[in-house]
């Protein structure tokens, strides 16, 4: 199997139309193996917006990432091809659900083609349309890193806020709540429904009071034995590590998971049924210095090498 045209990483840095990752940018479908994408919508806040410009940026601090994992030694452009499509492009930008339609719209051609997208948010009501552009065949599982269980209802009015993308889609049959994990889970908040709604059910709820108590090694082996071998997506939104390393979020929250950690977490999930995934709530504004931007950059990368491990 061809790998990624890597022509244009060998530019210098600072040179060249910044893609993610600096691999080249593409529209045809065939041509890849593995899509990525920006998704430039914050529409869905409750709080803080901004989220809007995490694409750009994180393509801009991603010209930074070299091809070859440190670790592993693990390559993932030379086993399979990776491009990136761009952004969506928003229709009626200023409705929910109409934005959210052409999400749906934009990944729906990718997953009926048989590739594996890996998206760059935008705040993580995104998901809840890139889930019914898979249109699984069976719900899939998810690994998910966040502060928040983003399963509440609905906030003044509307049922697709970034809160609540998961509850809808279990609600939808697009996700399985008993092969779902969450990670990271902390935060006071003036109603529990969110919690009791992922705990009742089914999802396993890892707060991280037991993340602290039992370690990295211990939530792995956790995760790999709620998601088992089944189609698995990976959802991580930035707030899930403290503000120390992601102050650029619209809700952040202290006491949070460090990078270090973090990246153990990743690594440690390797081997499992990936289908895709995201790294979204990457708000810009809120940090001048740039290092939210390239921490999610960094993340992107980590999941992009699992995601690639399909195709050695």
């Amino acid at each position: 199997m061809p790998g990624t045209d890597r022509s244009q990483m060998a530019l210098p840095r600072f040179s060249g139309i910044p893609t993610f990752m600096r691999v080249p940018y593409c529209t045809d479908i065939n041509e890849l193996d593995i899509v990525l994408a920006g998704v430039p919508f914050d529409g869905g806040v409750t709080a803080r917006p901004g989220a809007r410009f995490g694409p750009r940026e994180i393509r801009n601090m991603s010209s930074m990432t070299r091809a070859i994992h440190h670790v592993t030694r693990f390559n993932p452009f030379d086993v399979c091809r990776v491009g990136d499509m761009g952004d969506v492009p928003f229709t009626d930008l200023y409705h929910l659900e109409r934005s959210h339609e052409d999400i749906r719209r934009f990944f729906e051609p990718v997953f009926a083609a048989g590739k594996i997208a890996l998206s760059a948010g935008g705040d993580h009501s995104i998901t809840y349309p890139i889930f019914q552009a898979m249109a699984p065949k069976r719900p899939v599982g998810m690994v998910h890193i966040d502060a928040h269980t983003d399963t509440w209802d609905s906030f003044k009015g509307s049922k697709f806020t970034h809160g609540a993308p998961f509850r809808r889609a279990v609600e939808a049959g697009l996700l399985d709540p008993r092969r779902t994990i969450q990670i990271g889970i902390r935060g006071a908040q003036n109603s529990d429904e969110g919690w009791r709604y992922s705990l009742e059910s089914g999802m396993r709820v890892v707060f991280i009071e037991e993340f602290e108590a039992r370690g990295v090694g211990a939530i792995i082996d956790e995760a790999r034995k709620v998601v088992g071998d089944g189609p698995t997506y990976l959802s991580l939104d930035v707030d899930g590590l403290d503000p120390v390393y992601t102050p650029g979020t619209g809700t952040p929250e202290i006491g949070g998971l460090t990078t270090r950690e973090t990246l153990a977490l990743l690594r440690g999930l390797d081997g499992l049924n990936w289908v895709g995934g995201d790294v979204v709530e990457v708000s810009p504004p809120y940090d001048p210095s740039g290092n939210t931007a390239l921490v999610a950059a960094t993340l992107m990368y980590e999941i992009l090498c699992l995601l690639a491990r399909r195709f050695e």
